[in-house]
């Protein structure tokens, strides 16, 4: 079994799969009277027909090593996930490889960073580290399949 080791997750080795999401640096407007920094527009939503919603996601907490045995990806929208704690979760990415995923790379988020995932980009599922594993989650809510599986042959294994 192949090794992945992770690495944190930054906005520069992120960028060719999608957005962080977070607070850094100093706000773009100061509103509400002075007393609320706004982070404007950290993300690009992007939706082939339908319209964005949100949902809200209870997963299971896992553990690394962890075992990566499937990607997916969702061909019709972007689509993000923002922790509803102050928890790390891990964030498996692969690029696309003549409509496959390639070698998959692996982060860890720090507690306040989020990700919206590019429209088609190949990923893991959501893999909180602690619990609970609740999330607020953008993506595409329309008609038509949305969604694309894909199965390793043999799985890798995600190491700290």
């Amino acid at each position: 079994m192949k090794q992945i080791r992770t690495v944190p997750l930054t906005p520069d080795a992120f960028a060719p799969f999608g957005d962080v999401i977070e607070a850094s640096g100093d706000p773009d407007k100061i509103i509400n009277q002075g007393q609320c920094g706004r982070f404007h527009d950290r993300a690009a939503l992007d939706f082939a027909g339908g319209r964005a919603g949100i949902s809200l996601f209870n997963a299971n907490p896992r553990t690394l090593p962890y075992q990566l045995d499937m990607v997916e990806r969702h061909p019709d929208g972007s689509q993000a996930f923002v922790p509803m704690t102050h928890q790390p979760f891990l964030v498996v990415v692969a690029p696309d490889v003549d409509g496959q995923p390639g070698e998959p790379c692996a982060f860890v988020t720090r507690p306040g960073q989020a990700v919206n995932y590019h429209r088609g980009t190949w990923h893991g599922v959501l893999t909180p580290l602690h619990g609970p594993g609740l999330f607020a989650v953008v993506d595409r809510i329309g008609d038509g399949p949305n969604l694309e599986e894909y199965w390793f042959d043999t799985p890798f294994q995600v190491v700290s």
